[in-house]
């Protein structure tokens, strides 16, 4: 009897768990997200044109990634090393993919700019976009900040003795209705009205040209400071050392904006600790309420704009949304045909265990889906013609496991055994067997996914969730309800659909 609870207990508990996964997932809209060769889009290789530290190389994924940040979907990954230009080095290989997207031409052009950094007069802070419904924000020049909004030396009146701002003017109104300048408008000469990264005093800046660049910087790292504070410490070069005096100065007591790819990473005072300007001599600190991972990001992110790396362009794939489309319809159409074919022919072959089968693959349907999604929405993850390949693979690897348990029982029950027998004994050495098969599987998938790339991965990916699925499954779903169902006795010895006639053995074997 006890046996029977647990047995009962694994089986709805497996049920009820994956209805309340993919209840869960629609309800909060998830879906799974497209790849490139089902939804169209766009796909590019670039090379770095000289070899990278591994801290220079997440840089520039994680720049590239906020590039593309704005399209479902988009991925930036490494994907390993090839020979330099040089053809002494190897550089790194950085993918990126980008579906659903018809103007692949503005991604490249977005994509394939170098990172610019730029440290600029702050002239305003500004709101975030605020126009009416229905309307489009203003991309035209931009007016001139309104006197008591100006982050001047004057408004800000910093306090040498707390060393900082005792008066913070609000953001200037005007600007709410402007659309923020876009990383391909964000040259050196212009003024600029760009976000800030979340911590600053502002949504947004408005920023004037240029003083300094990232080339002009030899070197940058985070340390702690005498008070116990994080702080990021820059070394310039000769000719940046002379630029940043003269930013500085012109900005003394005010506030510098460090524009990275459009967006302002830190804004701080100029010397707020003195009361009139002295040289940096090409050594500046950069102090505030930094945590550790915040003042090496920065240092990391200062860095990477002193020293800019070239991308050079590898492979581009473009793939048309309706090309996309016919692809999934021709892929779902295809596996539907399989999957019922295999459905048909498990219910003739083996009956009510077929049934079992049915409901296996339907119950690791569903769980897969969600899984699927969820990853889409947690991790970006996408599926492609390759995943829908790895995972009809896994189909035949489940109903591989379905066969391998049926057949053992067979073989229990041809000894003599009765069918309730068969049914208790019959999943041991079964699942050893699944196992073994289920492992040499996950492996190869494993081994794929780390020591590939591009669309492979995807298929090692979802071939790998499959898999660990079907002994998922095949433990605490198939098991319980093959013994529940050669336990009772009119399952058993139902006329043509029994449990018996599926082992094509006499129902009164069991009696």
């Amino acid at each position: 009897m006890k046996d029977k609870r647990s047995l009962w207990v694994s089986l709805l508990t497996t049920v009820v768990a994956t209805a309340i996964l993919f209840v869960a997932v629609l309800a909060a809209g998830w879906a799974p997200k497209l790849g490139l060769d089902l939804a169209g889009g766009l796909s590019v290789v670039y090379e770095t044109h000289t070899p990278v530290t591994p801290a220079e190389l997440d840089t520039i994924t994680t720049i590239l990634n906020e590039r593309v940040g704005g399209s479902s979907g988009a991925t930036v990954s490494s994907q390993g090393t090839a020979p330099c230009p040089d053809k002494v080095h190897r550089c790194a290989l950085i993918g990126a993919s980008v579906p659903g997207q018809k103007n692949t031409q503005a991604i490249l052009d977005r994509l394939g700019k170098t990172a610019q950094l730029f440290f600029r007069p702050a002239a305003c802070g500004a709101p975030a976009v605020t126009v009416a419904k229905g309307l489009t924000p203003s991309t035209g020049p931009l007016p001139s900040c309104s006197a008591t909004s100006a982050l001047t030396a004057a408004n800000l009146a910093v306090n040498t003795s707390t060393q900082a701002a005792t008066q913070t003017p609000q953001p200037d109104p005007q600007f709410g209705a402007y659309a923020s300048t876009s990383p391909l408008n964000d040259s050196k000469s212009a003024t600029v009205l760009i976000p800030a990264l979340t911590g600053n005093t502002y949504s947004r800046y408005v920023l004037g040209p240029a003083g300094v660049t990232g080339s002009q910087i030899k070197s940058a790292n985070a340390s702690l400071n005498q008070g116990g504070q994080w702080t990021v410490n820059i070394n310039f070069t000769p000719a940046g050392a002379t630029a940043w005096d003269t930013l500085a100065q012109q900005q003394f007591h005010a506030i510098i904006g460090i524009d990275l790819d459009a967006q302002v990473i830190s804004a701080p005072i100029t010397q707020p600790g003195q009361s009139s300007f002295t040289s940096f001599a090409g050594q500046v600190q950069i102090s505030g309420s930094f945590t550790e991972d915040q003042a090496k990001t920065l240092a990391t992110e200062l860095n990477f704009g002193a020293l800019p790396v070239k991308l050079d362009q590898q492979t581009i794939q473009t793939v048309s949304p309706s090309l996309g489309k016919s692809s999934l319809q021709a892929g779902l159409i295809s596996g539907a045909i399989g999957l019922l074919l295999v459905m048909i022919y498990t219910v003739i072959y083996y009956r009510l265990l077929g049934l079992v089968v049915v409901s296996g693959l339907a119950l690791t349907g569903v769980l897969l889906w969600s899984i699927i999604a969820v990853l889409g929405q947690t991790q970006n993850t996408t599926i492609d013609l390759a995943g829908v390949i790895g995972i009809i693979v896994s189909i035949g690897i489940t109903v591989d496991s379905y066969i391998v348990y049926f057949e053992r029982l067979k073989d229990e029950a041809r000894s003599g055994r009765t069918v309730r027998t068969s049914v208790d004994r019959g999943f041991k050495s079964a699942f050893r067997t699944v196992l073994a098969a289920d492992l040499v599987s996950l492996l190869g998938a494993i081994v794929l996914y780390f020591f590939s790339i591009g669309p492979v991965r995807g298929f090692a990916l979802f071939l790998g969730i499959s898999t660990v699925l079907d002994v998922i499954v095949t433990y605490f779903f198939t098991r319980p309800f093959v013994v529940l169902l050669g336990r009772s006795r009119s399952a058993t010895e139902a006329k043509t659909m029994g449990v018996a006639s599926g082992l094509g053995i006499h129902a009164e074997a069991d009696r």
